[in-house]
């Protein structure tokens, strides 16, 4: 089992996207209602989902920015039902101070930030808020992040920054217990930069921290098979195996069933060769 502050969840795990945006990449407009949302919860959950991430603000290349009262208004009411009927651990992917601590008033008790913290406030609420948090990579902001990223070196230019923001958590407070870290693949990367990134996911590791990856559906997967979204679960599934055997411990997906059992082989695999 894998604990990150009051969660408690397999290791590997499957954390079950859920958008509640009209323009996200993959699913916008899909699951924008409560009712609509719920019951993909509700779907997710029986597949063996350990953790739903709701998110209201698209970080797809090119997404515009929503002001905090829409993305209140999107999340909230969300994460208020999931916790009337689901006992499932619940993320709020969001930057924003103010969305943190509504959603963790509402009933979420993990922080998926794509800015890592980094936006005015957010390092002090998740501190004062004393729950589970992600930090994501990320180079540049969603409207540009796909405008020529370079790198001198795309593995260790990311693991640098991830420690250069856990020492901030500690530093305000957040133990290294309640903190896990993401590549933030398709973030402010070219295709070959995502490919470096899940060969070499191993030397994250040194970072003494559980690491999430969230590989569902990007077109770098789409890049190298020739497929368009919808056709690119097999290719996630894939890269979802390659990345536990890599030694991540959270895989972010939009197919929880398939990628559930796929990480079940993994896992016995790792188990023989131990």
């Amino acid at each position: 089992m894998l604990t990150l502050g009051s969660v408690r969840i397999p290791n590997p795990a499957v954390m079950g996207i859920l958008n509640v945006t009209p323009d996200s990449f993959s699913d916008g407009g899909r699951f924008d209602t409560v009712d609509l949302a719920l019951r993909q919860a509700e779907i997710m959950a029986a597949e063996c989902a350990a953790i739903i991430d709701v998110g209201g603000e698209s970080t797809r290349p090119g997404a515009d920015a929503v002001e905090i009262a829409e993305e209140l208004d999107r999340v909230v009411p969300v994460i208020e039902a999931l916790r009337d009927t689901s006992d499932l651990p619940i993320s709020v992917d969001t930057s924003k101070a103010g969305v943190m601590r509504a959603a963790v008033a509402a009933g979420a008790s993990m922080i998926n930030d794509v800015l890592a913290l980094q936006e005015p406030g957010a390092l002090a609420a998740a501190a004062e808020l004393e729950v589970a948090v992600c930090l994501m990579h990320m180079q540049g902001r969603p409207g540009t992040m796909q405008q020529n990223p370079k790198y001198d070196d795309v593995v260790r230019d990311v693991a640098e920054f991830l420690g250069e923001r856990v020492r901030a958590c500690i530093d305000a407070g957040i133990p290294r217990d309640r903190i896990c870290i993401d590549p933030g693949f398709g973030f402010g990367k070219s295709h070959a930069h995502n490919v470096e990134l899940l060969a070499n996911l191993r030397q994250l590791r040194g970072l003494e921290l559980p690491i999430l990856v969230g590989v569902s559906r990007k077109s770098t997967l789409g890049k190298i098979c020739g497929r368009d979204i919808d056709e690119r679960m097999p290719a996630s599934i894939a890269a979802a195996v390659i990345a536990v055997l890599n030694g991540a411990a959270i895989i972010r997906a939009h197919d929880v069933r398939e990628t559930v059992d796929a990480l079940k082989i993994a896992s016995a695999v790792i188990g023989a060769n131990l």
